[in-house]
């Protein structure tokens, strides 16, 4: 039978490739954006994919999706529906002959403990910018990469992309390092993908086009030194088109129907905004995990499989914050989750759009400041917790909050949206709650998940650092800042490495998740040298534990 049809499927395929590259039909909340998109690996290979990540013929899901085929891709298909027995060892043989397969990353090892680096930490960090750039990326036929116009920089190990949210945090350190032409480069590679999207996707791959991260672009424009009147007036144009893709859906919600893509029309009427992705099915990326959570679900496999994307939209993929069951990855309910981050990101959005219009004479400035002062109102009636004394995520499904404080707590304080009395209340909280050993926690709820107790992560450290420091509470910024530093000199000195995401209870690099512990990295890097830069090397010798 596969005989029979490997032609059709063929021909299916390379007519397919010859159109416009749509997502598939969504089995619910169909977005009705039209934002195009390109083919995933899994709509381009079909069965070739599947059978290459339900086998597990590479250790990474993430090696066969970013493999580049070595000839028309319709040809490998049908050769591969030709026969039906095929033995692990042909079929990676067979890929092997038929893509350009990336060398698997392996997981951060350590140099050995009492291996002392040859160079201080901030040279090596300056050594890693031109390590971890990479030149502009001109699209091969068949591959999921997308076209990148300028240099950018990859987090390092088994990201071999641009990544949107990632980028702001590196691109902290390579500011101070003297590298604002790395900054410029970004940004526009950044707006281009806006100019083709609609929206900045998750990652510079097919697969990742599907949904986006939390919106720092603005951030990332508020490194910039530009001054020209016409970069100017693009950045804002931009900034616009970013924010009318989170706000689809706001004209479609109602009593009746409250949710629409990434809108959430509160029961007061108010407007709040939930992390969601276009497609329903399992991330390229991560296929056979993701089948085997939805397999182990009492939940329809279309949800599991939106609430997993929506997860790895937020960055937080995974966390206790978005799983009623905190051990079980197959309970995970993050569309019915409004975060207080993504809240306090759009708001700093609206408001800098508001800034941007006020400064170019445009008559925007009031309509985005309106906009502004209504999220603001609504993020302090529905996401402060007055008994915690902290902001949290209000559960659509419970219709209250989320009961746990974690660290986007801060997000607030970072961009301006927190009252003075509010920033006060939340100071005292992360010092009792979230202060750790080696820094800031994420959560204080141990599931197994990387964004959950012990950890801590860069970008958190710099959120709560700066939006302490703003809100006028320097001491406890100082405080989170010299510990986190601490922590990672200090495993610098052992091993030799700056790693994705760190232990900072036990003051060690961390763990848990999809993947291993990766080293590069770009976040990390550009962190650590923004809060050196700021507050100096810390001092070694205190005792961490």
């Amino acid at each position: 039978m596969r005989h029979w049809h490997a032609g059709l499927a063929a021909l299916a395929l390379s007519a397919l490739q010859s159109c416009a590259d749509l997502p598939p039909p969504q089995a619910s909340e169909r977005p009705t954006t039209g934002v195009a998109q390109v083919l995933t690996p899994e709509d381009r290979f079909g069965d070739l994919f599947r059978a290459v990540q339900m086998r597990r013929i590479f250790r990474d899901g993430k090696t066969f999706v970013d493999a580049i085929p070595r000839r028309d891709s319709a040809a490998i298909v049908a050769d591969y529906e030709a026969r039906d027995d095929w033995s692990d060892a042909e079929l990676r043989r067979f890929v092997l002959a038929n893509f350009e397969v990336p060398e698997e990353s392996a997981p951060a090892q350590p140099l050995g403990r009492g291996t002392h680096p040859a160079i201080p930490i901030t040279e090596h960090i300056a050594n890693l910018w031109s390590h971890l750039t990479r030149q502009p990326v001109q699209r091969e036929p068949g591959s999921s990469q997308l076209a990148v116009p300028k240099r950018f920089v990859v987090p390092g190990g088994r990201f071999r992309e641009m990544y949107y949210w990632d980028s702001y945090f590196t691109l902290l350190g390579a500011k101070a390092d003297g590298h604002p032409d790395l900054v410029e480069a970004m940004i526009a590679d950044f707006s281009q993908l806006v100019d083709r999207f609609g929206h900045v996707p998750n990652g510079t791959r097919t697969y990742y086009v599907s949904r986006s991260q939390p919106p720092v672009l603005w951030l990332m424009m508020g490194l910039s030194d530009a001054t020209d009147r016409p970069t100017l007036e693009r950045r804002l144009e931009i900034l616009k088109r970013e924010h009318a893709f989170w706000m689809r859906g706001r004209d479609d919600v109602s009593e009746e129907t409250p949710t629409a893509a990434h809108v959430v029309r509160m029961a007061d009427g108010s407007i709040l905004n939930r992390y969601w992705d276009m497609r329903d099915t399992p991330r390229d990326e991560s296929y056979r995990e993701d089948v085997l959570t939805a397999r182990a679900s009492d939940r329809p496999s279309e949800q599991v499989y939106r609430d997993l994307r929506a997860a790895a939209e937020s960055g937080w993929d995974f966390s206790s914050r978005w799983l009623p069951d905190d051990h079980s990855l197959g309970s995970i309910e993050t569309t019915n989750i409004v975060p207080v981050d993504l809240n306090a990101l759009l708001y700093g959005l609206e408001m800098d759009i508001a800034r941007r219009c006020a400064a170019l004479g445009e008559d925007c400035a009031a309509d985005y400041r309106t906009q502004a002062e209504a999220r603001r109102a609504a993020v302090e009636r529905w996401l402060w917790n007055e008994e915690r004394g902290a902001y949290g995520d209000w559960n659509l499904r419970e219709r209250q909050l989320q009961p746990e404080v974690t660290a986007a707590t801060a997000y607030p304080l970072f961009t301006g949206l927190a009252s003075d009395a509010h920033a006060d209340r939340v100071a005292r909280t992360i010092r009792h709650l979230l202060l750790a050993p080696g820094g800031l926690r994420t959560t204080r709820v141990e599931t197994g998940e990387q964004w959950d107790a012990p950890n801590g992560w860069a970008p958190l450290q710099w959120i709560a650092v700066a939006g302490l420091r703003k809100t006028g509470h320097e001491a406890l910024a100082r405080e989170i800042a010299t510990r986190f530093l601490a922590t990672v000199v200090r495993e610098y000195r052992a091993s030799g490495k700056l790693v994705e995401k760190y232990d900072v209870e036990k003051v060690r690099p961390g763990g848990g998740g999809e993947y291993p512990l990766q080293d590069g990295f770009g976040w990390t890097n550009g962190v650590t040298r923004a809060l050196i830069g700021e507050y100096g090397m810390p001092d070694m010798t205190k005792d961490l534990q």
